[in-house]
């Protein structure tokens, strides 16, 4: 075992001058840093009637996309499930009845999928892992909720609506 040993560093101190005793420096210098910071561009926006500028490369809610005809693209591959580092995403596949598959593209569908939105990290690998583009990150700001169960999005919350149901 080694032994531990006590050793004291000594610090050379040097009187301090009538000026530092009064902190008058100090001071001064606090005063023109608040001064510069009267004039400088304000970093707060005023939400409703001001928007916020957003970098082009955004990822928003989370969205489930529909072919040209209306159907839905998800096939519940779970590539993008498993692409999520923070496991947010959870769906179970399911297979169409028969007679059913004439009126979809693929005989499996997503039965369940949702997305948690509190562990999403908006990282987009979802997106990027989807074979179908069925997922895509949209530019829409996550809304405030009170509830955690109203941050977790349910497939009917994701879809986009379908163009061909009028009514």
């Amino acid at each position: 075992m080694e032994k531990l040993t006590n050793r004291s560093i000594q610090v050379n101190r040097s009187p301090m001058t009538i000026s530092e005793r009064a902190y008058l420096p100090s001071i001064l210098k606090g005063l023109t840093i608040t001064v510069g910071h009267i004039f400088k561009k304000k970093a707060t926006v005023s939400y409703p009637e001001e928007k916020r500028p957003f970098s082009p490369v955004f990822r928003g809610l989370h969205i489930l996309n529909r072919d040209e005809e209306g159907r839905e693209r998800c096939t519940a591959c779970g590539l993008c499930a498993l692409a999520c580092p923070a496991e947010a995403i959870t769906m179970e596949a399911a297979e169409r009845k028969p007679g059913e598959e004439h009126m979809y593209r693929e005989e499996k569908y997503a039965a369940k999928y949702e997305i948690n939105m509190l562990r999403c990290i908006f990282c987009g690998y979802c997106e990027e892992a989807c074979p179908k583009d069925a997922v895509y990150l949209s530019e829409t700001v996550m809304p405030a909720n009170y509830t955690r169960k109203s941050f977790i999005y349910k497939k009917e919350d994701l879809l986009i609506p379908n163009p061909n149901n009028k009514g």
